[in-house]
């Protein structure tokens, strides 16, 4: 088989790799090979299209099916033996849209792996290019001023003669999807555009380029925003997990909490316990105009597990005075 190309050996991970394995190696080689950060570099350009093609088989359940049958069935002898067949169900594929089934596949269709590929994304010879949205993750360039710090996933256009609509997927950090703001934006053709991306995206939110399509159709930019590894987003209310002192647990008073808009005070009450949560009124993400949801902060004591010898002196001399018993009603 000519052209055949592994894609787990281009990503780095192993044929069993979920799907968070799998967008986790390919963000780490995009980066690394995007080429803003090799100006002029064609094999570091090339690699980066390489990657961004391997990415959308693997990260999509049934393209990486037939991605796994196709790779299996092309090392077996006769391959070239169900043509006909094959051009007979090329030409139902061809005719019931972009959605391709496993039996829509007569694999001796296909002389070499690239008009494999090409079917299995829904890419036509000559006439159509794929439009993609590529995102660098963790830099940006001055005049991006934010876009450039979020990570893009390519994805392939319904590509057909004339002006077409387009659509292609763009992941971005919470604290960017809850400020918008201006974006340039690179597309696969070698355009860039600059957006003004609106505060407060959600996932499954769609934006429209108008006249950026194909042939002068709209591009659609599908938001995903990434997974926070402090803030979660739930509806419009945030939510977070703060540690404190047993201490400040103990006597209360005002603590600095992390919010969207930068750190605020949270007034803690006294004798607060593990597990409780405050409500910070008005500090969740946007509700249209006008309003925003909360924010809950869940408390965790912090023990700690290294005293000096003023600190060890202060904790034996509560240990003598305190009258708290937290074993006193245990049922046993």
């Amino acid at each position: 088989m000519e052209n055949f190309r592994n894609y787990y050996e281009i990503l780095g991970v192993p044929r069993e790799a979920t799907n968070d394995a799998i967008k986790q190696a390919y963000r780490k080689l995009a980066r690394q090979y995007h080429p803003d950060l090799n100006p002029g570099d064609k094999a570091a350009e090339e690699r980066f299209k390489l990657l961004g093609e391997a990415y959308e088989v693997l990260s999509d359940q049934e393209k990486r099916s037939q991605y796994e049958q196709f790779s299996q069935y092309w090392k077996q002898k006769g391959f070239q033996r169900q043509r006909s067949a094959a051009k007979q169900a090329a030409a139902e594929t061809e005719r019931s849209g972009p959605r391709i089934s496993l039996e829509d596949f007569g694999f001796g269709e296909f002389s070499d792996f690239n008009k494999f590929i090409d079917q299995l994304l829904n890419r036509r010879p000559a006439s159509a290019r794929r439009t993609a949205v590529e995102a660098p993750n963790g830099y940006a360039a001055p005049e991006a001023n934010g876009y450039g710090s979020s990570a893009g996933t390519p994805s392939t256009a319904k590509a057909t003669p004339g002006r077409r609509d387009a659509e292609a997927d763009l992941i971005v950090p919470l604290e960017k999807a809850y400020l918008g703001g201006r974006e340039r934006i690179r597309l696969e053709d070698g355009r860039s555009l600059e957006v003004n991306m609106p505060g407060g995206m959600v996932t499954g939110q769609r934006i429209r380029l108008r006249g950026q399509g194909v042939g002068g159709g709209n591009l659609y930019l599908r938001i995903e925003v990434e997974p926070h590894p402090f803030f979660q987003l739930r509806g419009n209310d945030i939510y977070c997990c703060v540690p404190i002192t047993p201490s400040e647990a103990a006597l209360g008073g005002a603590i600095e909490v992390p919010t969207l808009d930068g750190p605020a005070r949270l007034t803690l009450p006294q004798g607060v316990q593990p597990g409780q949560v405050l409500r910070m009124p008005g500090r969740g993400y946007p509700i249209g105009r006008e309003r925003r949801g909360d924010q809950f902060v869940e408390l965790d004591i912090a023990i700690p597990t290294v005293l000096d010898d003023r600190e060890k002196a202060l904790y034996q001399d509560l240990l003598e005075v305190e009258s708290l018993n937290p074993r006193a009603n245990l049922p046993v």
